[in-house]
Protein backbone atom coordinates (compact mmCIF):
# COMPACT_ATOMS: atom_id res chain seq x y z
CA UNK A 1 0.00 0.00 0.00
CA UNK A 2 1.58 3.54 -1.22
CA UNK A 3 2.11 5.82 1.82
CA UNK A 4 1.91 9.13 1.38
CA UNK A 5 3.88 11.65 2.48
CA UNK A 6 3.73 15.63 3.28
CA UNK A 7 6.74 17.50 2.16
CA UNK A 8 7.11 21.54 2.87
CA UNK A 9 9.84 23.86 1.79
CA UNK A 10 9.52 27.01 -0.28
CA UNK A 11 10.30 29.97 -1.05
CA UNK A 12 13.95 29.99 -2.39
CA UNK A 13 15.21 27.39 -4.03
CA UNK A 14 17.49 26.48 -1.29
CA UNK A 15 14.67 24.95 0.30
CA UNK A 16 12.52 23.65 -2.86
CA UNK A 17 15.70 21.70 -4.63
CA UNK A 18 16.55 19.84 -1.09
CA UNK A 19 12.83 18.29 -0.35
CA UNK A 20 13.01 17.55 -4.09
CA UNK A 21 15.71 15.60 -3.82
CA UNK A 22 14.51 13.73 -0.57
CA UNK A 23 11.27 12.96 -2.39
CA UNK A 24 12.55 11.16 -4.90
CA UNK A 25 14.66 9.34 -2.63
CA UNK A 26 12.26 8.79 -0.61
CA UNK A 27 10.49 6.95 -3.92
CA UNK A 28 13.61 4.98 -4.17
CA UNK A 29 13.76 3.70 -0.97
CA UNK A 30 10.08 2.29 -0.34
CA UNK A 31 6.48 2.36 -1.61
CA UNK A 32 6.25 6.42 -0.97
CA UNK A 33 4.23 9.16 -2.56
CA UNK A 34 5.60 12.77 -1.60
CA UNK A 35 2.65 15.41 -1.90
CA UNK A 36 4.28 18.68 -1.47
CA UNK A 37 2.57 21.84 0.19
CA UNK A 38 3.70 25.44 -0.91
CA UNK A 39 2.39 28.89 -1.59
CA UNK A 40 0.71 29.43 -4.88
CA UNK A 41 3.54 32.82 -5.76
CA UNK A 42 6.32 31.51 -4.34
CA UNK A 43 8.84 29.57 -6.42
CA UNK A 44 7.72 26.04 -5.37
CA UNK A 45 4.81 26.59 -7.58
CA UNK A 46 7.05 26.20 -10.80
CA UNK A 47 9.91 24.25 -9.51
CA UNK A 48 7.19 21.25 -7.75
CA UNK A 49 4.73 20.58 -10.90
CA UNK A 50 8.45 20.84 -13.02
CA UNK A 51 10.33 18.21 -10.79
CA UNK A 52 6.94 15.84 -11.60
CA UNK A 53 5.49 15.97 -7.97
CA UNK A 54 1.58 17.26 -6.54
CA UNK A 55 1.82 20.15 -5.06
CA UNK A 56 -0.88 21.42 -3.32
CA UNK A 57 -1.10 25.36 -2.42
CA UNK A 58 -2.12 27.48 0.72
CA UNK A 59 -1.62 31.14 1.99
CA UNK A 60 1.31 31.06 3.87
CA UNK A 61 1.49 35.05 5.95
CA UNK A 62 5.19 35.91 6.01
CA UNK A 63 6.58 37.49 9.20
CA UNK A 64 8.01 40.58 8.81
CA UNK A 65 11.43 41.03 9.80
CA UNK A 66 10.90 44.44 11.29
CA UNK A 67 7.81 45.88 13.61
CA UNK A 68 5.29 47.28 10.48
CA UNK A 69 1.39 46.55 11.12
CA UNK A 70 1.96 43.35 8.99
CA UNK A 71 2.92 41.55 12.04
CA UNK A 72 -0.59 42.19 13.30
CA UNK A 73 -1.99 40.27 10.51
CA UNK A 74 0.09 37.12 11.17
CA UNK A 75 -1.34 35.57 13.87
CA UNK A 76 -4.79 35.13 12.01
CA UNK A 77 -2.53 34.35 8.60
CA UNK A 78 -0.57 31.42 10.54
CA UNK A 79 -3.78 29.71 11.57
CA UNK A 80 -5.75 29.84 8.58
CA UNK A 81 -2.39 28.32 7.46
CA UNK A 82 -2.52 25.58 9.49
CA UNK A 83 -5.68 24.66 9.02
CA UNK A 84 -5.09 24.17 5.00
CA UNK A 85 -2.18 22.54 6.14
CA UNK A 86 -5.06 20.14 8.27
CA UNK A 87 -7.11 19.52 5.32
CA UNK A 88 -4.32 18.33 2.93
CA UNK A 89 -2.88 16.11 5.83
CA UNK A 90 -6.94 14.63 5.92
CA UNK A 91 -7.32 15.11 2.15
CA UNK A 92 -4.60 12.54 1.18
CA UNK A 93 -3.97 10.17 4.12
CA UNK A 94 -0.49 11.17 4.96
CA UNK A 95 1.62 9.26 7.30
CA UNK A 96 4.74 11.56 8.04
CA UNK A 97 5.65 15.11 7.14
CA UNK A 98 9.10 16.16 6.47
CA UNK A 99 9.67 20.46 6.36
CA UNK A 100 12.51 22.13 4.76
CA UNK A 101 12.08 25.91 5.89
CA UNK A 102 10.18 28.59 3.98
CA UNK A 103 6.81 30.10 5.05
CA UNK A 104 4.68 27.37 4.23
CA UNK A 105 7.09 24.87 6.75
CA UNK A 106 5.99 26.32 10.28
CA UNK A 107 2.08 25.93 9.43
CA UNK A 108 3.02 22.68 8.24
CA UNK A 109 5.07 21.39 10.90
CA UNK A 110 2.08 22.80 13.54
CA UNK A 111 -0.48 20.99 12.08
CA UNK A 112 1.41 17.59 12.04
CA UNK A 113 1.70 18.25 15.43
CA UNK A 114 -2.16 18.80 16.05
CA UNK A 115 -2.93 15.36 13.63
CA UNK A 116 0.08 13.90 15.77
CA UNK A 117 1.72 12.93 12.53
CA UNK A 118 5.86 12.25 12.55
CA UNK A 119 7.44 14.62 11.52
CA UNK A 120 11.25 15.35 10.56
CA UNK A 121 12.70 18.96 10.17
CA UNK A 122 16.13 19.75 7.36
CA UNK A 123 17.89 22.74 8.19
CA UNK A 124 19.85 23.70 5.42
CA UNK A 125 22.08 26.39 7.06
CA UNK A 126 24.61 26.35 10.27
CA UNK A 127 21.92 29.20 11.57
CA UNK A 128 18.39 27.96 11.65
CA UNK A 129 15.72 29.77 9.91
CA UNK A 130 12.53 31.41 12.00
CA UNK A 131 10.49 28.33 10.73
CA UNK A 132 12.44 25.87 11.78
CA UNK A 133 13.52 26.47 14.86
CA UNK A 134 9.58 27.12 15.55
CA UNK A 135 8.61 23.86 13.82
CA UNK A 136 11.19 21.54 15.50
CA UNK A 137 8.67 21.65 18.84
CA UNK A 138 7.17 18.87 17.39
CA UNK A 139 9.87 17.28 15.36
CA UNK A 140 11.13 13.69 15.96
CA UNK A 141 13.94 13.84 14.46
CA UNK A 142 15.93 17.63 13.34
CA UNK A 143 17.95 16.84 10.05
CA UNK A 144 20.84 19.07 9.92
CA UNK A 145 23.20 20.11 7.63
CA UNK A 146 26.01 21.44 9.88
CA UNK A 147 27.22 19.72 13.15
CA UNK A 148 27.54 22.93 15.18
CA UNK A 149 23.35 23.94 14.35
CA UNK A 150 22.09 21.09 16.77
CA UNK A 151 23.16 23.96 19.86
CA UNK A 152 20.67 26.29 18.46
CA UNK A 153 17.69 23.84 18.49
CA UNK A 154 16.19 23.38 22.24
CA UNK A 155 15.87 19.34 21.71
CA UNK A 156 19.61 19.13 20.01
CA UNK A 157 19.11 15.18 21.13
CA UNK A 158 17.01 14.63 18.31
CA UNK A 159 19.18 16.45 15.99
CA UNK A 160 21.14 14.09 13.61
CA UNK A 161 24.07 15.42 11.03
CA UNK A 162 22.69 14.16 7.56
CA UNK A 163 24.21 16.80 5.17
CA UNK A 164 21.98 19.26 2.75
CA UNK A 165 20.83 17.17 -0.15
CA UNK A 166 21.64 18.09 -3.75
CA UNK A 167 20.66 17.76 -7.00
CA UNK A 168 20.85 14.43 -8.63
CA UNK A 169 22.67 16.21 -11.56
CA UNK A 170 25.43 17.16 -8.89
CA UNK A 171 25.93 13.21 -7.75
CA UNK A 172 26.41 12.04 -11.02
CA UNK A 173 28.48 14.50 -12.50
CA UNK A 174 31.70 13.66 -13.70
CA UNK A 175 34.38 17.34 -13.57
CA UNK A 176 36.89 15.90 -15.11
CA UNK A 177 35.58 13.62 -17.77
CA UNK A 178 33.08 17.05 -18.77
CA UNK A 179 35.85 19.61 -18.37
CA UNK A 180 36.94 19.84 -21.70
CA UNK A 181 33.69 20.32 -23.13
CA UNK A 182 32.65 22.71 -20.86
CA UNK A 183 35.05 25.02 -21.07
CA UNK A 184 34.90 24.86 -24.94
CA UNK A 185 30.95 25.14 -24.81
CA UNK A 186 31.69 28.96 -22.74
CA UNK A 187 34.26 29.33 -25.54
CA UNK A 188 37.30 28.94 -22.58
CA UNK A 189 40.97 26.75 -23.38
CA UNK A 190 40.41 23.37 -21.99
CA UNK A 191 44.11 23.29 -20.93
CA UNK A 192 44.25 26.29 -18.54
CA UNK A 193 43.27 27.09 -14.90
CA UNK A 194 39.99 28.42 -14.57
CA UNK A 195 38.07 30.77 -12.20
CA UNK A 196 34.56 30.40 -11.85
CA UNK A 197 32.90 33.41 -10.05
CA UNK A 198 28.91 33.99 -9.83
CA UNK A 199 26.31 35.71 -6.98
CA UNK A 200 23.55 33.65 -8.01
CA UNK A 201 20.85 34.35 -10.10
CA UNK A 202 20.94 38.41 -9.19
CA UNK A 203 24.59 38.20 -9.29
CA UNK A 204 26.38 40.14 -6.51
CA UNK A 205 28.38 43.34 -6.69
CA UNK A 206 30.64 43.22 -4.75
CA UNK A 207 32.13 39.98 -6.17
CA UNK A 208 31.62 42.02 -9.79
CA UNK A 209 33.18 44.95 -8.87
CA UNK A 210 36.25 43.23 -7.14
CA UNK A 211 36.85 40.25 -10.15
CA UNK A 212 36.62 43.54 -12.61
CA UNK A 213 39.35 45.30 -10.35
CA UNK A 214 41.20 42.41 -10.05
CA UNK A 215 42.21 42.31 -13.24
CA UNK A 216 45.90 44.28 -13.10
CA UNK A 217 46.70 42.14 -10.01
CA UNK A 218 47.02 38.61 -12.22
CA UNK A 219 50.66 39.58 -13.23
CA UNK A 220 51.69 36.72 -15.85
CA UNK A 221 49.49 34.02 -14.27
CA UNK A 222 48.11 31.86 -16.93
CA UNK A 223 44.98 31.92 -15.75
CA UNK A 224 41.16 32.37 -16.98
CA UNK A 225 37.68 33.54 -15.57
CA UNK A 226 34.45 32.37 -16.14
CA UNK A 227 32.08 34.81 -14.92
CA UNK A 228 28.15 35.07 -14.29
CA UNK A 229 27.73 39.15 -13.51
CA UNK A 230 23.53 38.07 -12.83
CA UNK A 231 20.84 38.85 -14.77
CA UNK A 232 20.41 42.31 -13.25
CA UNK A 233 23.73 43.21 -13.24
CA UNK A 234 24.89 42.14 -16.73
CA UNK A 235 25.08 45.28 -18.02
CA UNK A 236 26.88 47.30 -15.70
CA UNK A 237 28.88 44.87 -15.35
CA UNK A 238 30.18 44.34 -19.00
CA UNK A 239 31.05 48.24 -19.02
CA UNK A 240 33.23 47.88 -16.13
CA UNK A 241 35.07 45.02 -18.12
CA UNK A 242 35.25 46.86 -21.04
CA UNK A 243 36.58 49.89 -20.23
CA UNK A 244 39.22 47.32 -18.02
CA UNK A 245 40.15 45.37 -20.23
CA UNK A 246 41.35 48.86 -22.42
CA UNK A 247 44.14 49.31 -19.88
CA UNK A 248 46.19 46.39 -20.15
CA UNK A 249 46.73 42.86 -20.30
CA UNK A 250 45.03 40.60 -18.01
CA UNK A 251 42.95 36.91 -17.47
CA UNK A 252 41.08 35.87 -20.52
CA UNK A 253 37.41 36.90 -19.76
CA UNK A 254 34.02 35.13 -20.69
CA UNK A 255 30.95 37.10 -19.06
CA UNK A 256 27.83 35.55 -18.82
CA UNK A 257 24.22 36.80 -17.63
CA UNK A 258 23.35 33.91 -16.07
CA UNK A 259 24.46 29.96 -16.14
CA UNK A 260 21.30 28.05 -16.91
CA UNK A 261 23.28 24.61 -16.38
CA UNK A 262 25.77 24.95 -13.21
CA UNK A 263 27.12 21.04 -13.88
CA UNK A 264 28.76 22.71 -17.18
CA UNK A 265 30.47 25.42 -14.99
CA UNK A 266 31.39 23.31 -12.07
CA UNK A 267 33.10 21.20 -14.56
CA UNK A 268 34.87 23.90 -16.09
CA UNK A 269 36.07 25.55 -13.04
CA UNK A 270 39.31 24.66 -10.97
CA UNK A 271 38.09 26.85 -7.70
CA UNK A 272 35.05 28.72 -7.73
CA UNK A 273 34.51 32.45 -5.58
CA UNK A 274 30.72 33.01 -5.07
CA UNK A 275 28.74 33.69 -1.92
CA UNK A 276 28.12 31.17 0.78
CA UNK A 277 24.53 30.26 0.49
CA UNK A 278 23.52 26.39 2.06
CA UNK A 279 22.74 25.05 -1.94
CA UNK A 280 26.33 26.26 -2.95
CA UNK A 281 28.26 25.20 -0.33
CA UNK A 282 26.14 21.73 -0.50
CA UNK A 283 27.15 21.55 -4.35
CA UNK A 284 30.95 22.75 -4.31
CA UNK A 285 31.43 20.31 -1.48
CA UNK A 286 29.76 17.15 -3.22
CA UNK A 287 31.85 18.22 -5.88
CA UNK A 288 34.94 18.71 -3.99
CA UNK A 289 35.91 22.28 -5.68
CA UNK A 290 38.33 24.69 -3.77
CA UNK A 291 36.79 27.99 -3.12
CA UNK A 292 36.66 31.56 -1.98
CA UNK A 293 33.17 32.37 0.01
CA UNK A 294 32.67 35.78 0.62
CA UNK A 295 29.48 35.60 2.51
CA UNK A 296 26.45 38.23 1.98
CA UNK A 297 26.63 40.31 4.76
CA UNK A 298 23.01 40.92 4.92
CA UNK A 299 21.49 37.33 5.11
CA UNK A 300 19.19 36.80 7.81
CA UNK A 301 21.46 35.90 11.10
CA UNK A 302 24.90 36.50 9.37
CA UNK A 303 23.87 33.03 8.37
CA UNK A 304 26.55 32.98 5.73
CA UNK A 305 29.23 33.84 8.01
CA UNK A 306 28.55 30.74 9.67
CA UNK A 307 28.44 28.73 6.82
CA UNK A 308 31.46 29.66 5.41
CA UNK A 309 33.28 29.82 8.98
CA UNK A 310 32.51 25.96 9.46
CA UNK A 311 34.10 25.37 5.95
CA UNK A 312 36.97 27.51 6.54
CA UNK A 313 37.79 25.72 9.72
CA UNK A 314 38.85 22.40 8.58
CA UNK A 315 40.42 24.17 5.36
CA UNK A 316 37.69 22.88 2.91
CA UNK A 317 37.67 26.88 1.39
CA UNK A 318 39.01 30.52 2.64
CA UNK A 319 36.94 33.55 3.65
CA UNK A 320 37.13 36.81 3.06
CA UNK A 321 34.86 39.48 4.37
CA UNK A 322 32.51 41.59 1.76
CA UNK A 323 34.12 44.33 3.41
CA UNK A 324 37.43 43.30 2.39
CA UNK A 325 36.90 41.85 -0.86
CA UNK A 326 38.87 44.32 -3.52
CA UNK A 327 41.01 43.07 -6.27
CA UNK A 328 44.14 42.51 -5.01
CA UNK A 329 43.17 40.51 -1.84
CA UNK A 330 40.82 38.43 -4.62
CA UNK A 331 43.97 37.29 -6.32
CA UNK A 332 46.18 36.96 -3.57
CA UNK A 333 43.37 34.00 -2.31
CA UNK A 334 42.51 32.83 -5.15
CA UNK A 335 45.91 32.66 -6.87
CA UNK A 336 47.35 29.67 -4.81
CA UNK A 337 44.21 27.52 -4.98
CA UNK A 338 44.50 28.22 -8.93
CA UNK A 339 48.41 27.42 -9.68
CA UNK A 340 49.88 25.48 -6.53
CA UNK A 341 48.75 21.78 -7.47
CA UNK A 342 49.68 20.88 -3.33
CA UNK A 343 47.74 23.92 -2.16
CA UNK A 344 44.96 22.64 -4.55
CA UNK A 345 44.59 19.23 -3.23
CA UNK A 346 44.84 19.97 -0.08
CA UNK A 347 41.63 22.22 0.17
CA UNK A 348 40.15 20.07 -2.81
CA UNK A 349 40.09 16.87 0.40
CA UNK A 350 39.29 18.85 2.76
CA UNK A 351 36.29 20.05 0.88
CA UNK A 352 35.37 16.22 -0.28
CA UNK A 353 35.44 15.23 3.24
CA UNK A 354 33.04 18.21 4.67
CA UNK A 355 30.54 16.74 1.29
CA UNK A 356 27.75 14.15 2.08
CA UNK A 357 26.34 12.75 -1.43
CA UNK A 358 24.73 10.76 1.06
CA UNK A 359 22.26 13.64 2.52
CA UNK A 360 19.31 12.62 0.79
CA UNK A 361 19.18 9.33 1.78
CA UNK A 362 20.18 10.40 5.32
CA UNK A 363 16.84 12.32 5.55
CA UNK A 364 14.63 10.33 3.84
CA UNK A 365 15.69 7.23 5.91
CA UNK A 366 14.94 9.47 9.26
CA UNK A 367 11.10 10.22 7.72
CA UNK A 368 11.18 6.50 6.76
CA UNK A 369 12.20 5.44 10.41
CA UNK A 370 9.65 8.02 12.19
CA UNK A 371 7.09 6.29 10.22
CA UNK A 372 8.32 2.95 11.18
CA UNK A 373 8.64 3.61 14.70
CA UNK A 374 4.57 5.35 14.82
CA UNK A 375 3.29 2.02 13.28
CA UNK A 376 5.36 -0.18 15.91
CA UNK A 377 3.28 2.02 18.36
CA UNK A 378 0.05 1.23 17.42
Amino acid sequence: MTTRVLIAGGGTAGHVFPAVAVARELQRLADVEPVFVGVADRLEARLVPEAGFELRTVQAVPVPRRPSPALLRVPSGVRAAVRQCERVIDEIGAAAAATFGGYVSFPASWAAGRRGLPLVVHEQNAVPGLANRLGSRWAGHIAVSFPGSADSFRRKERCAVTGNPVREDMLRLDRAARRAEAREAFGLDPDRPTLLVFGGSQGARSLNTAIVDAHPHWGDADVQILHAAGASLYTETAAAWERTRTEGAGPRVRLVDFIEDMGDAYAAADVVLCRSGATSIAELTVLGIPAVLVPFPHATGDHQRHNAEALERIGAAVVVADDDLDGARLVAEVLPLLTDPARHAEVEASSKAFGRPDAATNVARLVLGEIEAKEAAT
